[in-house]
C-alpha cells in the first residue's frame, strides 16, 4: 500500500468554510457552551466522499478468524520476560496468545489467576520487567449484564428510529469488564425503558483503555436483534444500537439506532464513508501545513497495545488499515505554542484515528497522554512560545487537562426510513472550552507586550 502525505488538498467547500466560521464566532462571543445548536439542511448542504476506497482486502477473513476464537477458559502461560524495559502486564500476557483480547486478560488478572514471580498481582496495570516470570490461566467467561440506569443523557434529536446524544467527556459508550455500570448504553436502556438483557460469553474490550475503539466496529454488521429486548445482541457484543463509538476521554455526538432495519442502513453508510463527521481539538504545536491531507495507514502498536500507530513502514505495528483524514488549522493559540484543528474523517478505521494522525504530525492532542500530548509536553512547548512572565499562568492552565482534547464537532447522515438528509452540531464542553479561553488570553497579553 502506498504511503502518502499530501502536503496540498483541495479548499474545504463553502459549507466548511462557513462552518469554522461560525465555530470561531460562537467562541469568541463566549456562548453558554451547555447550549446546543441543533440543525437540519437540505441535502445540498450535507457533503458527504462517496469516492473512497472500500474496507482492504482480507478484513471479512480477519473478523471470521476472530469469530471462531470463542473460549481460551483454561489457557495456560508460564514465560519469562524477555523484552527491556517496563510493560504492562495485561498487555504482555495479550501478545504472547494469540487472538485473545486484552478484556480477556485483565478479567483473568482481577480473578487473581495471574502471578508474576511466584505472586499474585491483581492490577492489570501492573508493570513487569526482563526477567519477571509471569503464570497466567485464563478465566471462564462470565455473563455480563447491562442495566438501565438513570442517568441524565443530552439527548440533541430523537424520534421512533434513531436517537442523537451528546457524550460528555469521561464516560463509557458500552458496558465491558470493569465498566459494567454508568455508561451510555445503560443510560439508553433506561431512557427507552428496554428490560435488562444478560450477555454469555463475553469478551468486551474497555473504552476506559482505549483499546481497539473502532469507529465501525465489523461485529455491529453481524448482529442479531431482538425485538422482546428491543437490543441488539451477539456473543462478541453489548451495544443496544450502538453504530459507533467514541473514546472514553471525546466528548461529542453520537447517533444510536432504535431498530433493527435503522441499525443496518446506518452501519452501512459507515461503511461506505458517507456519514459526515467533523471534530476539533487542541493541539501541542501547530503543523507545518496550515491544512493537508493525511493517508497514512494505522495499526495496533506492538509495543504499546493501548494505542495505534501510523505505519510509515518498518515499525513496530500489528496489521495495518488504510486510514484517510483531513485537518485544518482553524486559529493559531498562544503564540504558535497551540492551535484549534479541525479535523473530517474519511475513512472509520478507528476512532483513535485522529489522534494516531495528530501525533505522526507532531502536533499530538493536547491532554493525550498516550499519544505524546502530555501535560508536561504541552506545558514545555507553551513555555518555549511565550515570555517567563507567562509561564506561571501557563502551569496553572495546563494543570486543567484531564483528557484528550478532542470533540465531535457535527455529525451528519441520511435518515435509516426518511431519507432525509440530517445535521447535527454541538458545541465543546466547559473544560475544552476553558483551556481554549485561556490560550486566547495567553496570545493576547504575548501581542500587547510586543506592540509595546
Amino acid at each position: 500500500m502506498s504511503l502518502i502525505y499530501s502536503l496540498a488538498c483541495p479548499p474545504f467547500s463553502p459549507a466548511s468554510r462557513a462552518l469554522t466560521n461560525s465555530l470561531i464566532s460562537l467562541f469568541h462571543r463566549k456562548p453558554s457552551i451547555h447550549s446546543v445548536i441543533h440543525q437540519r439542511v437540505s441535502s445540498t448542504s450535507c457533503s458527504t466522499v462517496s469516492d473512497l476506497d472500500d474496507e482492504p482486502q482480507g478484513e471479512e477473513d480477519d473478523f471470521s478468524d476472530r469469530r471462531q476464537r470463542t473460549s481460551y477458559a483454561g489457557v495456560r502461560l508460564e514465560e519469562s520476560v524477555e523484552e527491556v524495559g517496563k510493560i504492562r502486564l495485561d498487555s504482555w500476557i495479550s501478545n504472547r496468545i494469540s487472538g485473545i483480547s486484552r478484556a480477556r486478560v485483565q478479567s483473568s488478572i482481577r480473578s487473581g489467576l495471574v502471578s508474576v514471580n511466584h505472586r499474585v498481582v491483581v492490577k492489570a496495570s501492573h508493570m513487569v520487567r526482563h526477567g519477571d516470570k509471569v503464570e497466567c490461566t485464563i478465566s471462564e467467561l462470565q455473563p455480563l449484564k447491562a442495566e438501565g440506569e438513570d442517568i441524565a443523557l443530552d439527548i440533541i434529536y430523537e424520534d421512533e428510529n434513531v436517537l442523537v446524544v451528546n457524550k460528555p467527556a469521561h464516560m463509557v459508550v458500552h458496558p465491558a469488564p470493569g465498566n459494567a455500570t454508568g455508561t451510555l448504553v445503560n443510560g439508553i436502556l433506561h431512557h427507552c425503558s428496554l428490560p435488562t438483557p444478560t450477555f454469555q460469553d463475553q469478551e468486551l474490550l474497555s473504552d476506559s483503555d482505549d483499546f481497539f475503539d473502532n469507529e465501525l466496529d465489523e461485529y455491529s454488521l453481524n448482529q442479531t436483534y431482538s425485538k422482546d429486548a428491543g437490543f441488539f445482541t451477539n456473543q462478541s457484543s453489548v451495544r443496544p444500537g450502538i453504530v459507533h463509538r467514541l473514546d472514553k476521554g471525546t466528548s461529542g455526538l453520537l447517533v444510536v439506532a432504535k431498530d433493527e432495519h435503522s441499525h443496518a442502513h446506518l452501519s452501512q453508510q459507515f461503511k461506505q464513508h458517507t456519514i459526515q463527521r467533523i471534530y476539533v481539538s487542541l493541539t501541542c504545536g501547530v503543523p507545518f501545513l496550515a491544512s493537508g491531507r493525511v493517508d497514512i495507514p494505522i495499526g495496533r502498536d506492538l509495543t504499546n497495545r493501548i494505542r495505534m500507530v501510523a505505519d510509515t513502514g518498518p515499525t513496530k505495528c500489528g496489521k495495518s488499515r488504510h486510514a484517510a483524514s483531513r485537518y485544518k488549522v482553524v486559529e493559531i493559540l498562544a503564540g504558535g505554542g497551540s492551535a484549534l484543528v479541525e479535523w473530517r474523517l474519511e475513512t472509520g478505521r478507528t476512532h483513535q484515528q485522529i489522534r494516531a494522525h495528530a501525533k505522526y504530525l507532531g502536533i499530538p492532542l493536547m491532554g493525550d497522554e498516550v499519544y505524546g500530548g502530555s501535560r508536561n509536553m504541552a506545558l514545555s512547548l507553551l513555555q518555549l512560545k511565550n515570555p517567563s512572565s507567562m509561564h506561571s499562568q501557563l502551569s496553572q492552565l495546563v494543570q486543567k487537562l484531564n483528557r484528550p482534547c478532542l470533540h465531535a464537532l457535527t455529525l451528519g447522515f441520511t435518515h435509516p426510513c426518511t431519507g432525509e438528509k440530517m445535521q447535527f452540531s454541538c458545541l465543546p464542553p466547559v473544560d475544552f472550552a476553558e483551556i481554549l479561553t485561556g490560550l486566547r488570553n495567553i496570545g493576547a497579553s504575548y501581542e500587547e507586550m510586543s506592540t509595546s
